[in-house]
């Protein structure tokens, strides 16, 4: 009971993974897990008594890797380009946002001295004027 059920893990964290970006994704791994999800399927229901709780997370596990192989593909074989220009457009855009908010702050800033300057300046020629 012990080893499928904390096998669940393995198909827990694929599950988990299809919500990551697909450049993390690893072609040879989520091959290896999925041939391997495929072989212990097959192996719990050859067994004697037949393992549902290990075909079950065997499954799942299939499942999972299959959609994370699907993802790899498109994103290797036609949505790489795509994905790679429009993080980089928002990248562009996150620095022009960025740099117009420091641009901002150092203006304030520059204000701020600015008019501390030339209250110091008054308070100078009054004495001065006195």
């Amino acid at each position: 009971f012990w080893g499928p059920f904390s096998n669940f893990g393995i198909p827990i964290a694929a599950i988990l993974d299809t919500q990551k970006d697909p450049e993390l994704i690893s072609g040879r791994m989520t091959a290896a897990l999925t041939v391997y999800a495929g072989t212990f399927m097959r192996y719990s229901m050859a067994v004697t008594p037949k393992n549902y709780l290990l075909f079950a997370c065997h499954f799942i596990n299939f499942g999972a890797q299959s959609i994370q192989g699907t993802r790899f593909m498109k994103y290797c074989y036609g949505g790489r380009e795509e994905a790679l220009k429009m993080k980089a457009q928002q990248t562009v855009q996150t620095a022009k946002t960025e740099g117009q908010n420091v641009f901002k702050q150092a203006e304030e800033k520059g204000k701020n001295i600015l008019n501390q300057g030339e209250a110091k300046l008054k308070e100078v020629a009054d004495k001065v004027i006195k």
